[in-house]
């Protein structure tokens, strides 16, 4: 959305009202990856970027049905992992990438998923949004992971204007009250999958129309 588009800031009452739905629509959000543990967690969330959560699903079920340890990876090793995930876009740079944070987590963490955001942006293939989701989900931290779908809802409901995912971040972790950010981020993600669609949003049927003030905004 252009600069000159976005709508007024949204003021707290409306930030309050907006996630208090939320919260009553979903009381308790969680990630759509499937996963049994914080390795394989970690995995499927490098492999979903840029690829949808349905489609990452497809393809871990049998991968993770034989791996479910950094060493287990290692000895499927890269050409053995992209047989499993050549149906993911960027198959081949995520096969290399899951390969060395493997090697990375048990040659510097023991093989466990570190729990802090300077420990998870050392891996490879790991930036600030696949470790804020690792950090909410598997550590319970109170994180805001910003992909495409909440850099969208938080600009179009007022919550940000900023232009990039580490500004929008910044923003919401000021904005949002603290009884609610915990779930904010799989709220935002699932407000943007299934009703603040990117083409055609389905204002209509959402929930938090009366408070949503963008040019985007078609109730017809």
């Amino acid at each position: 959305m252009p600069t000159g588009t976005l709508p007024p800031k949204a003021t707290p009452q409306a930030v309050q009202a907006i996630f208090a739905t939320f919260q009553q629509h979903t009381p308790a959000p969680r990630t759509e990856l499937h996963y049994t543990n914080g390795y394989q967690l970690l995995v499927a969330v490098v492999l979903s970027a840029q690829a949808t959560d349905k489609g990452v699903n497809k393809a871990t079920a049998p991968l993770f049905a034989r791996v479910t340890t950094p060493a287990e990876m290692l000895q499927l090793g890269e050409e053995g992992l992209t047989t499993y995930i050549r149906s993911i876009g960027l198959f081949r740079t995520k096969a290399k990438n899951v390969i060395a944070l493997s090697q990375r987590l048990i040659d510097h963490h023991g093989g466990e998923v570190p729990n802090t955001m300077e420990a998870l942006v050392s891996l490879p293939g790991v930036g600030r949004k696949t470790a804020n989701v690792v950090l909410s989900q598997l550590f319970g931290q109170p994180t805001v992971a910003v992909d495409t779908h909440v850099f969208r809802v938080a600009r179009r409901l007022g919550f940000s204007r900023g232009t990039t995912p580490d500004a929008v971040e910044a923003d919401l972790l000021r904005l949002i009250p603290p009884e609610y950010l915990f779930h904010a981020h799989h709220w935002l993600i699932l407000h943007g999958r299934y009703t603040c669609l990117a083409q055609r949003p389905r204002c209509a049927q959402c929930p938090v129309a009366a408070w949503c003030h963008s040019p985007a905004k078609t109730l017809s």
